[in-house]
């Protein structure tokens, strides 16, 4: 497997090649039976595409960011000076390899999750001790994922399922190269970097709007990795609060979502529009209300049902429809900007009115 390529997706299964073809399950553990957490394992989805849960606007947010002229310049130039075993070697320093031997009730999920996937080759998983609630997916020609303590301690076994699915969406979709460079220029702009000129700054502000759009994504993949909605929601509800689960409530969470993201009122669009921005994910509200739009499409249970694309498949149309999508894309992207003016121009009347009644910014509280 390889993810220079965005738009390519699982290496097709080579017959009898090494390596090649589905994760085979563990001895005992078949497809239907009992797994690690107790429930019906999900059915695999033999030869899934990523085209099958990749999301419109992560693809025309990719489109739109490979033809920014200097990208493939910037690329080169950050992983040539970097290199890719000096990169692996540095997420993975602080961080232990899950094997049969380190944290096996958490290597058994994640081979159950690449089973259900059909993933074509293992994914390397780490775990790194830190309180923060995360993961994520890292790599260039060798992907892998690490999980934070703070992830493995939070969530049940279930849970942890729908978030080692989401992580190999990541990887079947070919985003793990481009989430890299992401992180790896945040880093060195906030160092003050000389690698990161105006060039590359221009690149980071593309590749954090598509990241957004991409774990549009991998929620869908998390979702047919644990094929239980109200998993998945009860995940982004504990990612999103935390709290325990006597304190908090999923259906005011799924009404909060619902709410969020039909609201008009123009409180909520300044802000909707200002939480957005400088943020790598999109937030788990306005997330569940995605997935719920896609499970109510009739998409989901049609992949259930085996009506999904395969690795292999022709794509003739393929081309069509990502110039259509970039379209919609470029369409939202004037939305986005307008809407930012507006918020903009709102904020500042606001601010000169609270001024003018307030006698000044130094009086009231």
């Amino acid at each position: 497997m390889t993810d220079h390529d965005p738009n390519t997706p699982w290496d097709p299964p080579a017959s009898g090649s090494a390596g090649d073809g589905p994760v085979p399950p563990r001895s005992g553990e078949g497809s239907g039976s009992g797994g690690s957490g107790g429930r019906s394992r999900p059915r695999q989805l033999l030869g899934i595409s990523p085209r099958a849960w990749e999301h419109p606007a992560d693809r025309a947010a990719l489109t739109a960011l490979r033809a920014i002229p200097v990208f493939d310049e910037v690329l080169k130039k950050l992983f040539g000076f970097f290199g890719e075993k000096p990169i692996r070697l540095a997420f993975q320093a602080n961080a232990v390899q899950v094997s049969a031997r380190q944290f096996p009730r958490l290597h058994a999920l994640h081979l159950e999750v690449l089973e259900t996937l059909d993933a074509p080759r293992e994914v390397p998983l780490f775990v790194s001790q830190t309180p923060m609630v995360n993961a994520g997916a890292y790599g260039m020609e060798r992907p892998f994922v690490i999980l934070n303590s703070g992830t493995v301690n939070l969530l049940d076994q279930d849970e942890l399922r729908y978030v080692l699915a989401h992580e190999v969406g990541h990887i079947a979709s070919g985003h793990v190269l481009y989430r890299t460079m992401m992180v790896l220029l945040i880093q060195l702009a906030e160092r003050g970097f000389p690698l990161v000129g105006l060039a590359a700054r221009a690149v980071l502000v593309a590749l954090l709007e598509w990241y957004r759009k991409s774990e549009l994504s991998s929620d869908r993949a998390g979702l047919l990795g644990v094929q239980d909605p109200e998993v998945v929601f009860r995940t982004m509800l504990k990612m999103a609060g935390g709290g325990r689960p006597e304190d908090t409530n999923l259906d005011a969470f799924i009404e909060q979502a619902e709410a969020y993201r039909e609201s008009e009122d123009v409180a909520d669009s300044v802000f909707k529009v200002l939480n957005l921005l400088g943020t790598t994910h999109p937030f788990f509200v306005l997330r569940v209300g995605e997935l719920r739009s896609w499970i109510e499409s009739g998409e989901y249970d049609r992949i259930l049902r085996g009506e999904y694309p395969r690795r292999g498949d022709p794509e003739p149309e393929y081309v069509d429809d990502l110039s259509d999508a970039a379209q919609a894309y470029r369409q939202e992207a004037r939305d986005f900007v307008d809407d930012l003016a507006t918020a903009a121009k709102r904020m500042r009347d606001s601010l000169f009115d609270n001024l003018k009644g307030s006698g000044g910014p130094g009086a009231g509280w």
